[in-house]
């Protein structure tokens, strides 16, 4: 997300916040209403609630063609390492990985249909946080003439990942834990298959 978006999502939650107050914005989360909606009520509700709706209906459309196209790239480039069956390594001829595309979709899809808000958002907060502690291991295997900053800092991201990821629910964190090995034993196997071709 960019500064001035940051900045204006910051400004929204202010602003619900003082509206109706952090007890019920989370109560609104568990209770699966949107958010923002609980706190549109409480102004005019014969055209803030429609302007709040149609205006988070198309960020989210925003968020995920974002999410989709990005990660279709990483799955395009783990195609071409044969991390993944290199069929969703393809272009096509405008030069888009349509096959990575579509297995992104249809994967982020099957995820909405069998999850609610607040496993999605967990299960996305587990992983996410897992994706930087490895971008902190990742840093401090910088040879150091090319770091920018003491390794100390990339240790304490490390430990600050590890220690927020496990703070969600147990199931999440279990499934997290057994999908990243479930994807270590693919990609070893995968190496192996590259190998013996």
């Amino acid at each position: 997300m960019s500064a001035s978006g940051t900045f204006r999502t910051s400004h929204l939650h202010a602003v619900a916040i003082a509206a109706i107050g952090p007890q019920a914005l989370a109560d609104a989360v568990r209770t699966g209403i949107a958010p923002l909606v609980s706190a549109a009520r409480t102004f005019d509700p014969s055209v803030t609630q429609l302007v709040i709706s149609v205006g988070a209906i198309t960020a989210m459309l925003g968020v995920a063609l974002n999410l989709i196209l990005g990660l279709s790239r990483v799955v395009l480039a783990m195609g071409r390492r044969a991390d993944v069956p290199r069929v969703l390594a393809k272009v096509d001829a405008s030069g888009s990985p349509s096959f990575a595309v579509i297995a992104v979709g249809i994967a982020i899809a099957a995820l909405v249909l069998i999850g609610n808000v607040e496993v999605t958002w967990s299960f996305s907060a587990f992983t996410v946080l897992i994706y930087y502690a490895i971008t902190n291991i990742a840093a401090l295997r910088l040879p150091k003439e090319k770091r920018f900053y003491s390794p100390l800092i990339a240790w304490l991201g490390f430990a600050a990942c590890l220690a927020l990821a496990f703070f969600v629910e147990r199931q999440i964190w279990v499934v997290g834990l057994g999908l990243i090995a479930a994807g270590l034993g693919w990609h070893a196997a995968m190496q192996r298959l590259a190998k013996a071709r």
